[in-house]
């Protein structure tokens, strides 16, 4: 195995992320068309509570682990970090157990919090079945999540992210091979397809655990294992180690439950607000929901993927450049790290919502409120991007008070603002659900300006050169819509067929990355956000081709 740098490793994570996210989609093609869009929404209340538990059971320890192991391999402190890998192991496999327990028993009430006395849609018992069969997964998620971020505090993300992919990909198979067997050849019916597709997450866990575990085993002389303990390493006592995990853990913690609340805030409200105040059917409020939790989200996972492979590499090296006191270079890489998110996200961002109907269709067929709600909630991501870059970056120098007030204002700007902007919203014409998203936008926004005014107090971090990156980012992107737009009155975009979408997906996909390419090199911004080594491997690669 060998160590990745800043940028590189941010790149093969990206990758890796990108290439499970795609996985995820391309899996919700059949799956969609086997189970349906209200058994979507079965699928998708299933999956809200999981990452609300999950992110309560793994306490936020495994990029903590990731931060600890890499400040104490920084010091040279290769005993103490052992004992954290354990101690870290330990505390995620008591805290699974008891979430496991939690969740298994108490599935009816929370089946009961979510569709209330409603009828005619998922029912109680269908829902409390597939919060039982994915709480499985709990056993088993967290161990492998304390793993990977032992790996990549080392600075080693290759294996963390092939492990990841290896995960999406059994799990996928579950999906759709299960989903179908039990559905159209045992005639078990939509839920139990539902409750073994959910059960792809348990079985693509352990497959990956045994691969990192397998991998760590092999490669054992890399963690220096056999170093002698430093005389200053002697006093570190246990109650110590366990007091930094939990105080590492504690703003990642937030954070997870940060961005599942925004989640379980928009399950717990929007089906009732679209029914009860906005005189929605209950078939097209869960339809929404469907959208914006399950089959929007898998979309959104395209944008979501940058910010997490950004986030991967930055909390190793910022801690590691913070604890040799090398501000410098801890202020450039908090600057880079948004710089990739606006890159990367915000034109991928604003194409998807372009080509919303296309893209829609495209995976999930002919749909109604599908393309008219996702052309708006995309944009959810793109600010999710900016808020995870801001708050890990924040995390990593140990800035826990500023995270959590950032957090608990994120969250009350949501909870505050969800339903009278989704009543606005209405009364202006447009879908209901339009509102939520605003919201869920706003609270993002609030947190990751928190944060970065906060890391601009603290080590004086100026975002001029990131403000200027912004506006010619812009403008490339504006330039690049020109033309497109243009071509739809020659080649009008539609939603009639998924033949056709690919067709508009490829034409005008291809046609704004073209543009958008070669405006961001014309005006430096590609050398600018990954760095003269890169650009010239990029560069040297395309000379060697062309003259091939």
């Amino acid at each position: 195995m060998k160590k990745n740098t800043f940028i590189n490793g941010a790149i093969i994570a990206t990758l890796a992320i990108f290439i499970s996210k795609f996985l995820g989609l391309v899996y919700v093609i059949p799956f969609n068309a086997i189970v349906g869009e209200q058994s979507g929404a079965l699928y998708g209340y299933a999956y809200t509570i999981y990452n609300l538990f999950l992110a309560i059971s793994t306490i936020g320890l495994p990029p903590a682990m990731s931060k600890l192991i890499s400040e104490y391999n920084t010091l040279g402190y290769y005993y103490t970090k052992e004992r954290a890998y354990k101690y870290g192991k330990l505390i995620v496999t008591i805290l699974g157990i008891v979430s496991f327990i939690v969740l298994f028993i108490f599935a009816p009430q929370i089946a009961h919090a979510i569709i209330g006395d409603n009828t005619g849609g998922n029912t109680i018992e269908d829902i409390t079945l597939v919060v039982r069969v994915i709480s499985t997964a709990i056993l088993i998620v967290p161990i492998l999540s304390i793993s990977k971020g032992y790996l990549q505090g080392h600075k080693f993300i290759t294996p963390s992210s092939t492990s990841q992919i290896l995960e999406q990909v059994v799990r996928v198979i579950v999906i759709v091979i299960g989903s179908y067997t039990f559905l159209n050849i045992l005639n078990l019916g939509n839920t139990m397809a539902v409750a073994i597709a959910v059960f792809g997450a348990t079985a693509g866990a352990i497959a990956a655990l045994i691969y990192i575990l397998r991998k760590i085993k092999k490669n054992k002389n890399e963690f220096n294992l056999d170093a002698k303990i430093k005389e200053e390493e002697k006093h570190i006592t246990s109650k110590e180690i366990i007091k930094k995990i939990l105080l590492y853990s504690f703003p990642f913690i937030l954070f997870g439950i940060t961005m599942s609340i925004f989640e379980f805030v928009d399950m717990l409200t929007i089906v009732r607000t679209l029914t009860d105040k906005l005189s929605y059917s209950i078939k097209d409020a869960e339809n929404i929901i469907g959208i914006l939790n399950t089959w929007g989200n898998k979309l959104n996972s395209i944008v979501i993927a940058i910010s997490t492979g950004v986030t991967t590499s930055i909390v190793p090296n910022i801690t590691s450049s913070y604890v040799k006191k090398d501000y410098t270079d801890v202020k450039h890489k908090i600057n880079q790290s948004i710089q990739v998110i606006l890159f990367t996200a915000l034109p991928i961002t604003v194409g998807l919502s372009f080509l919303a109907d296309p893209v829609y269709t495209l995976f999930y067929g002919e749909s109604t409120l599908g393309p008219v709600v996702f052309k708006v909630s995309i944009f959810i991501a793109l600010f999710n991007c900016l808020f995870n870059v801001c708050t890990v970056a924040s995390q990593s120098l140990n800035r826990f008070k500023q995270v959590f007030i950032s957090l608990a204002i994120g969250c009350l700007t949501k909870v505050v603002l969800q339903i009278p902007l989704m009543v606005l919203f209405d009364k202006l014409g447009m879908n209901g659900s339009y509102g939520a998203v605003v919201a869920s936008l706003l609270g993002y926004s609030v947190s990751a300006i928190i944060n970065m005014i906060g890391l601009y107090k603290h080590i004086k971090v100026s975002y001029k050169q990131t403000f200027t990156m912004l506006l010619k980012t812009s403008l490339s992107i504006i330039v690049m819509l020109v033309p497109l737009i243009l071509l739809t009155y020659i080649l009008p975009i539609n939603n009639i067929s998924r033949s056709l979408s690919i067709i508009d997906c490829l034409i005008y996909g291809l046609l704004g990355a073209l543009i958008y390419f070669i405006l961001t090199y014309k005006l430096g911004i590609i050398r600018q956000v990954l760095g003269d080594k890169i650009c010239n491997k990029i560069e040297s690669i395309l000379r060697i081709k062309k003259n091939a």
